[in-house]
């Protein structure tokens, strides 16, 4: 499992694309932008670099690597990586585990999540007491799936602590003798 510790100043809300316009690579009359520079043949050293500078200097990028990856979208310069760059990541993707995300789905915000990162939101509300009502509120599922992940957690919490061996601890060696009471030493 991925875990992610880079988080971004705000996650990309559900069918947000108001951060496009923010984007360095948007044309306008005083900037103006090749669209073809993003997506380059292989072999279009020059325009790769040109556009990789132009990602770099852009405060929106994560969020466009972002909807990149979690559109699917392979094509073209996104969030300053190559198609090929992008490969493995899109691979990963649905195993990422980004607590920022986590944490702000929790505050209320409705963030693209990934599998895991929804899986670590049931168990967040469940350790906060979180209604089953909130939670399908936050995910947007229903309540009776909300009350099924809790099952399930509730289920896989318990057999984990069946299955956790119990190790009694044994008594420390004293050679036969009898240990006092100032052998132990004190408490605080």
């Amino acid at each position: 499992m991925t875990n992610t510790r880079i988080s971004p100043a705000r996650h990309r809300q559900l069918g947000d694309h108001t951060w496009q316009h923010e984007a360095v690579c948007q044309s306008t009359e005083y900037n103006p932008v090749d669209p073809e520079i993003f997506f380059p043949e292989p072999d279009e050293t020059d325009k790769i670099t040109a556009a990789k500078s132009l990602c770099g200097q852009c405060p929106v990028r994560r969020a466009c690597l972002d909807a990149a990856l979690e559109g699917g979208t392979t094509d073209g310069i996104r969030g300053g990586l190559t198609e090929e760059e992008r490969g493995p990541l899109h691979e990963k993707i649905a195993q990422r585990l980004d607590y920022s995300r986590v944490n702000d789905t929790i505050d209320g915000r409705d963030i693209h999540l990934t599998k895991a990162e929804r899986r670590a939101v049931v168990h967040a509300a469940y350790r906060h007491g979180m209604s089953e009502q909130r939670l399908a509120w936050l995910l947007k599922i229903t309540e009776e799936h909300a009350q099924k992940l809790y099952r399930e957690l509730r289920r896989a919490l318990r057999n984990r602590d069946l299955n956790q061996p119990t190790t009694a601890t044994s008594p420390p060696e004293t050679g036969g003798e009898r240990l006092g009471r100032d052998d132990f030493g004190t408490a605080a």
